[in-house]
Formats: structure tokens, sequence, C-alpha cells
């Protein structure tokens, strides 16, 4: 949804999304970087649904159970991008922010001075954005070329552990729970951790 907006971008800039970078044996992903003459805009993606405030630097859904501050994450990904940046010979202000993309969201009691963008203030925002009417040069250019470079394709927390064929096990499995704990009755099967009957075809690969 975020993509869509930023397409419509009429300034000149360069928009990269889902980058993955490292430094310093660091890895970091970037949801959205939108390069201008002047600036790196960073910006961090959260979906989230509901009601939710904030109390002592810290965010709570509406039932007082505590969520991943996006604050944190946002602030961490500044330092690298900031040290990556010096590293291959860059010095461009970022500006970061949190992006609320959920039109569903509800945010309570947020500070004023705090980088949230809301999703009734996000087109005002990109609006704002679009106002700037200087003209990118070759150093911005170079400089999303070598990060595209730096992106990596292979995110070491995708790494799954090693496993041959034969020790995996098969069979048809509850399409509610993924168990192998199930009987056949005639057409239908029966998911005893489920504990319940569903109608399955034999021609179906999961009840």
């Amino acid at each position: 949804m975020f993509d869509l907006l930023t397409e419509k971008l009429r300034c000149d800039c360069l928009i990269i999304n889902d980058l993955l970078l490292q430094i310093n044996n660091t890895t970091f992903q970037n949801d959205a970087l939108i390069l201008t003459p002047e600036t790196i805009y960073l910006f961090e993606i959260k979906n989230f649904e509901g009601d939710f405030y904030f109390e002592k630097d810290k965010l709570f859904m509406k039932k007082k159970s505590e969520v991943n501050n996006p604050i944190i994450q946002l602030k961490r990904n500044e330092s690298l991008l900031r040290q990556l940046l010096q590293n291959i010979g860059f010095n461009i202000p970022i500006a970061a922010s949190v992006v609320f993309i959920n039109p569903e969201f509800t945010l309570y009691q947020a500070p004023l001075n705090i980088p949230f963008i809301f999703p009734t203030q996000l087109k005002r925002y990109l609006n704002q954005l679009d106002r700037n009417s200087l003209n990118l040069n070759q150093k911005q250019k170079i400089l999303a070329d070598k990060l595209i470079s730096l992106h990596i394709e292979d995110s070491p927390y995708m790494q799954r552990p090693p496993y041959e064929y034969d020790q995996l096990k098969k069979g048809i499995t509850c399409k509610q729970c993924s168990s192998f704990c199930i009987s056949v009755h005639g057409m239908s099967i029966l998911c005893a951790v489920w504990i319940q009957r569903v109608d399955c075809r034999w021609s179906n690969t999961q009840c």
C-alpha cells in the first residue's frame, strides 16, 4: 500500500524498497528509502490494526499487552544506515519515520515530537515531499546504484536446518493444525488434535 502511494510522487527522487544491508557484521532491513537531492527519507512501515496507546516510551495494545516499540527498530536502522553511508563515502542527512499504513489503526497518547506518520497524515506528508523542486544529480544516482549493489539477496534469518528427504514424515495432514493425528472414516477425516470432523474428498491432499 505504501509502495503504491510513493509511486505517485512527481518530484525528482529515487525510491528503493525492501533493502537488506549489512554493516560491521550487523544485518538490517529498510522497508523504504526515498532519495532526494538533499535528504534520504527512511521509512519503517507497520500494519498494526486496532487501538493502541503510548506510555513511558512503550507501545501497548488497548488490552495492556506490550508490543515491540517501532521507534527502537527505527533508531537502530537509522544509525546503521548512517554508518554504512559514511563507510562508502557519503554524508547525507537522514529523515527517519515510522509509517502506520493501516487505516484501522488508532494510537492514543502519542507524543507530538515522536516521528510517527499516521494513516490520516500520510497523504499530506507525501504531498509536502512532492513540493521539492530540486533535481537529482549524479551523486544521488551513484549512491542508489551502490545501495542496490549491497543488497543481500538471501536473508540470514531465512536459513533452514539441514535435512534429508528420508527424514521427513509423509502423509495427509489436517488443514487446520497440520497434525498427522488423523483417521479416515468413509469419505471424511477425523483429526484427533483439532477434534473436528471435516468433509474430505480423496482427491484432496489435505483435509
